[in-house]
């Protein structure tokens, strides 16, 4: 047995061990939460992992003739069938694993990552091109696109798996990532990143908001405060260009020509709500801390929605969409969470998940969109499972 079989089955002995049904337990900051991430994860590798390489399928059951990838800039690339997950849906695994890690400070997350999910993830890595970076598929098929956004995802992730282990290639890799961030600026429109290097054409709340949360945990890690300067640079470039003035959330991108694209994304709002919290927290500025709960207020308006359950008490509900999206938007609220510790919005997503566990969950362990289970999804994708997982581990390591 080789020590990627060993790993896998400790951690499948752990999952076994701890998954318990615990359906009618309050899941912020304790193991119920954590017991469901990881039995999320053992689904997802179950399902989703091809033999004999550490890629993943992007849907289960995987009908590749039938997939088109919706979100690529290339129309060409969308109607190309692909045995292998695009890179944002992979990446999501980076993110849970990372999770996972943080919540249990358990090296076996670490070996996980290392010798599966990072392993997986150097098949995206591009080095024709320069500045390199991460591309939309694997190296060895036809050149694709390269995302700034992707690339902004996981360089989040590699600061993160920094700063639990303060292990340098992490932050190196996070660093090369951060030069391909920059090649995707300059001063039209005052400033701001692009959303696809083969496609200049639009600068997007989802290369922005995140590049700023991307260049403050670089601050955390380094204390270069050009990175402290950038961060805030890239929050208030895209407040001023970007903001809803009416409810506080974000519009999906300006184009070159001025004209907004007013599509209203959980993600886009989430980034800017962590952005602000970690302003908050680096620099003391309260204006910052009123822009987050401000967004915070916004965003429990506009995603969750008035839910009553049968035989139960009425709570807000997070609405059917991306539930990765979802995830990230989290990531937010935890953030300022840990500046004003109001439990409000948390409780929501206690309640929403708690319920999901229950009602959008398949018999092999996978998760439909519809937390309220009412609609099925013909297929299950691998970046909604990534998101459940991320979410749980992230609500059991509140403190």
């Amino acid at each position: 047995m080789n020590s990627r079989q060993i790993l896998f089955c400790f951690l499948i002995c752990v999952l076994t061990i701890t998954g318990c049904n615990t359906k009618k337990q309050v899941i912020v900051g304790n193991e119920p939460a954590l017991a469901r991430a990881k039995q999320t994860l053992d689904s997802l590798y179950s399902y989703y992992s091809i033999p004999g390489t550490q890629l993943l399928r992007e849907n289960y059951p995987s009908n590749i003739a039938e997939y088109t990838a919706t979100y690529l800039a290339s129309e060409e690339q969308k109607n190309m069938p692909n045995q292998y997950s695009y890179l944002w849906p992979y990446s999501g695994t980076f993110s849970a694993v990372n999770a996972l890690f943080e919540a249990t400070q358990d090296t076996i997350y670490q070996s996980l990552l290392n010798k599966k999910v990072l392993v997986g993830l150097e098949e995206y890595f591009d080095t024709r091109r320069v500045p390199e970076a991460y591309a939309s598929y694997i190296n060895t098929a036809p050149q694709s696109d390269r995302f700034y956004d992707d690339n902004i995802w996981l360089g989040i992730d590699f600061t993160d798996t920094y700063l639990i282990t303060k292990e340098n290639k992490y932050l190196q890799k996070a660093e090369l990532i951060w030069k391909f961030i920059e090649s995707g600026t300059d001063n039209k429109l005052g400033g701001g990143i692009y959303w696809c290097e083969q496609k200049k054409a639009s600068k997007n709340t989802c290369s922005n908001a995140p590049g700023s949360v991307f260049a403050l945990k670089l601050f955390q890690a380094t204390q270069n405060k050009t990175y402290l300067n950038k961060g805030e640079q890239l929050y208030n470039w895209t407040k001023a260009q970007l903001q809803d003035s009416t409810d506080y959330l974000y519009f999906d991108n300006i184009a070159l020509d001025g004209k907004i694209g007013k599509a209203k994304f959980a993600y886009n709002s989430g980034q800017m709500m962590q952005s602000a919290s970690l302003l908050y927290q680096l620099t003391g500025k309260k204006e910052y801390l009123t822009d987050a709960q401000n967004i915070a207020k916004g965003c429990h308006n506009y995603f969750f929605m008035n839910y009553t359950p049968e035989n139960t008490n009425a709570f807000k509900m997070i609405k059917k969409g991306d539930v990765w999206f979802i995830a990230v938007m989290l990531r937010g609220f935890i953030e300022l969470y840990q500046a004003d510790k109001n439990e409000t919005y948390l409780d929501s997503f206690s309640k929403s998940l708690d319920y999901a566990w229950g009602h959008a969950r398949d018999e092999k362990g996978l998760f439909n969109t519809d937390f309220s289970g009412k609609t099925q999804d013909n297929r299950r994708w691998l970046l909604t499972q990534a998101a459940m997982v991320e979410m749980y581990a992230r609500l059991a390591a509140i403190k």
